[in-house]
Formats: C-alpha cells, sequence, structure tokens
C-alpha cells in the first residue's frame, strides 16, 4: 500500500438524529420495523459503533498531544479485505454482486477525496454461514467470524457485510482499540445498505463511508451534546442529537456558533444529504491513523 508523509511535528489544538418532524408511518430495516424513522434513529441502530469509555478518550487526547511524530502520515491508499457472508445464493441471501462492491468502493472514493485517503480492493472472500449471516454485534459468532477471516495488519480495512441484527446498519473498531483486539478490528456493515441494495435512504453506500470514519478515528458529530469537547475537532459545530432525514437549518445548539453539521458523514441523516468530512476531520484522521494504525 502507498502512505502519504510530511515532514512536520503533530500537535493537535482540541481535536482527539432527530429532524423537527417525521411521518409516523412505519420504517423498516432488513427484517426490523420501528413506528417511524425518527424512531429508528433514537433507537441507535444507525450506527452500533460505542462510545469509548471518557477515560480512554482522555487518553487518546493525551498521546496525540504529547506525543509528536515525524513524518505524519496525511494519505494513502488503504487496501481493504472484503468478506461477503450469506446464507445461500442470490444478493436477497446476502451474496452481494462483484458489481456492488466495485460501486461501494467508488462510493469511498468519492467520499475519502477530499482527504488524501483512497480505498482499494485486495481481495473479496465469500462465506455460507447461517450463524454468521445473521450477525450479533459482540457476540461469539462474530469473534469466531473475524478470527477466521480477517486479514492484513492495523493499516488494513476489513470489511464484513452480513444480516446484522437488531436492525443495525453497522459498526466499527477505533483505532485505537487495534493493539488490545487486533482480530476484531474492523467494520461490519448491513449488506443491503451498500449501493444498489434495499436498505433505503440508507442504501447509497454511506454506512460503509460513516463506520470507515470510526475506524479511521472520527465520533459522531453529536457526541457530547452541545458540551465540550463534543467530538474533539474544531470546525464541527455543536448538535444535541443525531439527525435523520435531511433538515436544513437545523440548530440543536442555538447557543454556540453554526447550525447543525447535518451533511456530515458522521452524523445519521439520509445517504443523499451526507456530502462531507471537515479539514479538522481530515486532520484528525490523519493523526489517528499515525499514531495507532500506520506500521503496526
Amino acid at each position: 500500500m502507498r502512505f502519504c508523509t510530511v515532514l512536520a511535528v503533530v500537535f493537535l489544538a482540541s481535536t482527539i438524529c432527530i429532524s423537527t418532524a417525521s411521518a409516523q408511518v412505519p420504517f423498516t430495516i432488513g427484517d426490523h420495523t420501528w413506528p417511524s424513522q425518527q424512531a429508528f434513529i433514537e433507537s441507535g441502530a444507525r450506527c452500533g459503533t460505542a462510545e469509548l469509555d471518557p477515560t480512554v478518550q482522555d487518553l487518546i487526547q493525551y498521546i496525540l498531544r504529547n506525543n509528536p511524530i515525524v513524518p505524519q502520515v496525511t494519505g494513502g491508499t488503504i487496501n481493504v479485505y472484503w468478506h461477503v457472508i450469506n446464507k445461500g445464493t442470490g444478493v436477497s441471501n446476502g451474496d452481494i454482486t462483484a458489481q456492488m462492491i466495485n460501486d461501494q468502493i467508488a462510493v469511498l472514493n468519492s467520499a475519502y477525496a477530499s482527504t488524501g485517503w483512497s480505498f482499494q480492493l485486495a481481495n473479496v472472500d465469500r462465506t455460507t454461514n447461517v450463524q454468521w449471516f445473521n450477525l450479533l454485534e459482540g457476540s461469539d459468532a462474530e469473534v469466531q467470524m473475524k478470527t477466521t477471516l480477517r486479514q492484513g495488519s492495523a493499516d488494513d480495512l476489513n470489511i464484513y457485510t452480513a444480516n446484522l441484527a437488531n436492525g443495525l446498519l453497522g459498526w466499527a473498531t477505533f483505532p485505537s482499540s487495534y493493539t488490545s483486539q487486533p482480530k476484531m478490528d474492523g467494520v461490519a456493515i448491513l449488506f443491503s445498505s451498500v449501493p444498489g441494495g434495499t436498505a433505503t435512504p440508507y442504501n447509497l453506500g454511506d454506512t460503509a463511508t460513516h463506520e470507515i470514519g470510526h475506524w479511521m478515528g472520527l465520533y459522531h458529530t453529536f457526541q457530547g451534546a452541545c458540551r465540550a469537547p463534543g467530538d474533539s475537532v474544531d470546525d464541527t459545530p455543536y448538535e444535541r442529537s443525531s439527525a435523520f432525514g435531511c433538515p436544513a437549518n437545523r440548530n440543536t445548539c442555538p447557543d454556540l456558533p453554526g447550525v447543525d453539521p447535518i451533511h456530515n458523514f458522521m452524523d445519521y441523516t439520509d445517504d443523499a444529504c451526507m456530502n462531507t468530512f471537515t479539514p479538522g476531520q481530515d486532520q484528525r484522521m490523519d493523526q489517528m491513523f499515525t499514531s495507532f494504525r500506520f506500521g503496526k
């Protein structure tokens, strides 16, 4: 793989979904139905990535501030090992096509283009296993699946597509978790969330964009609500709660600068609404990758 570097000392300057209305109609993702899209967002099923313990967050901040790294990785090409988990042949059974995978890689490369990071397929494997297909986060099945299939090192991305349990769209591990649990590192996404899938309005590929943002070290834009340090990125406005749909001019922290960052890939809005990583998020991804993934 190729990585870009710049000779510089890294110092971090404080860097580490609900819209106003929604039609109350049943909302289905995969095999799970909620009373409404708002209920889906409020359940947290848009993303199953758990927030890091505050002590761990503080430790990450300390490392980024006090361990200058020369050179800093500022971009590069990340190898992707894609694991298709299915319960049989056909897209409806999770056996997504090569075209759908290629289209997802194209979505990622477009989303991350401004950051200097890109993604290339290193390998695709396919596994028929009903227990792994109906994947429960944190389960023995997830441990078995990842222990069996994961490839590469800390700076290689492993993506698992399956029929995630509890209606989740995806989850990811943070860079700081690699050292303690290297085999669990990676991203899991609902198979029908890739481009051409059926998980409308989350079927344009930005579930993977969002989860890989976590894998690169980003938090949700609404982390911490209206309280510092928020998502630990200076140029993302504070946001009290996650957004859904595409609620223009939403402002849940009116006493603080800026309106809610509903177009940011790290919010919970519809895929068609997401189109932005900020320069501060780019900087954080570079720092996290350098500190916790590069050469590990």
